[in-house]
């Protein structure tokens, strides 16, 4: 395939804002009245922003690559550096097998008490029981809330751009398109995720299902994760953000790296009228996707809390409900069971050892 040499295509991008639009969207962030005593500042850090949005200054510190890079002359934005070290230094923790199994459990709810529902999800509570079976197991938990983005101040995932449609390499492990500080696209959570992946042995999700699919929070962390499928963790490569290059490294031979293979996992989704089976199917094929090992049928489950009851008794209907609390429960000790043998490599991925002869 390397005689091949693809064009790309161009033409959909509509250009830069106008001045006035600019300044509108920016100062929009500072609509509360109390921010008018500092108008004048205010009026001189939209100028600053506008310079850096003009000349697209998306990563404005940086750093020679070094060594370990293709081109060690090629300016790293720093920020993309720390994060893939912290990322490099987890993972040589993650893989001693000195160091004590650690899972990390996700919660996929929108809902918690300090916004608007006013109230904690039942995600929440689902995760609580799995994480006292793993501390009654002496394993270390984690805990990831994606929540947090509806109810934290800048705690933000930023959407995936489809780099990997353009070209797999353009996929950047872990992903650089955030920050973008000439775009405002700040405080993007995903650096932290990312860490929190690569450093467990195992995870568990446990989420809702919204309109047959995933709670957007969720989706937007399962749509960022996709450069631990194939990503490029050396953008000297491409040239950082080069399309034509990316296809180019692509087509010479690319390996699709899986970055978090290995790792066991569980799968909670819980409804109340549709769609739990869909979405745990869903989930499920995405983490076999990515290679990481079922812990085995008790670890997939999906079931109705509060059947067509109404929403307002759904958490009554979750304390009476002791049977899918301890179906949670075993989702624990599935995961926990495999934990030593998926360390000890004696329980690996189905697709070890297989070559796909259409890789993707």
């Amino acid at each position: 395939m390397t005689d091949i040499d693809p064009k790309v295509r161009k033409g959909q991008y509509t250009g830069q804002l106008a001045r006035e639009t600019f300044r509108e969207r920016f100062m929009r962030r500072f609509y509360d009245p109390a921010f008018q005593t500092e108008s004048e500042a205010l009026t001189r850090l939209e100028a600053i922003a506008w310079e850096a949005y003009e000349q697209g200054r998306k990563a404005p510190i940086t750093v020679k690559a070094g060594p370990d890079y293709v081109d060690p002359d090629y300016n790293l934005s720093v920020e993309w550096k720390e994060t893939r070290d912290r990322l490099a230094r987890a993972a040589q923790v993650q893989q001693d097998p000195g160091t004590p199994s650690r899972v990390l459990v996700i919660i996929g709810s929108a809902r918690n008490d300090g916004t608007c529902p006013g109230e904690i999800s039942k995600s929440w509570r689902l995760a609580h029981i799995i994480l006292d079976e793993l501390q009654r197991a002496s394993v270390q938990a984690d805990v990831l809330d994606l929540s947090r983005l509806v109810s934290e101040y800048q705690y933000q995932i930023h959407p995936c751009k489809g780099c990997v449609s353009t070209a797999m390499p353009l996929c950047h492990w872990p992903c650089s398109c955030y920050p973008n500080h000439s775009l405002g696209q700040e405080n993007d959570a995903m650096a932290g995720i990312y860490e929190q992946w690569v450093a467990a042995h195992g995870a568990i999700l446990v989420t809702p299902v919204y309109w047959y699919q995933s709670p957007s929070p969720l989706k937007l962390m399962i749509d960022r994760l996709v450069c631990a499928d194939g990503g490029n963790s050396d953008p000297t490569l491409t040239g950082g953000k080069d399309p034509q290059k990316a296809k180019q490294v692509e087509l010479a031979g690319w390996d699709y790296p899986k970055h978090l293979a290995g790792r066991a996992y569980g799968v909670v989704v819980h409804g109340d009228v549709a769609g739990i089976e869909g979405q745990r199917r869903a989930l499920s094929d995405w983490l076999d996707w990515m290679g990481l090992v079922d812990a085995g049928a008790a670890s997939r489950l999906d079931r109705y809390i509060g059947y067509y009851r109404p929403y307002a008794t759904s958490h009554d209907e979750l304390d009476g409900d002791a049977a899918v609390q301890e179906e949670v429960r075993n989702v624990a000790r599935a995961l926990l069971n495999v934990l030593p043998k998926v360390r000890g490599g004696e329980l690996q991925s189905a697709q070890r050892g297989i070559r796909a002869p259409r890789p993707k």
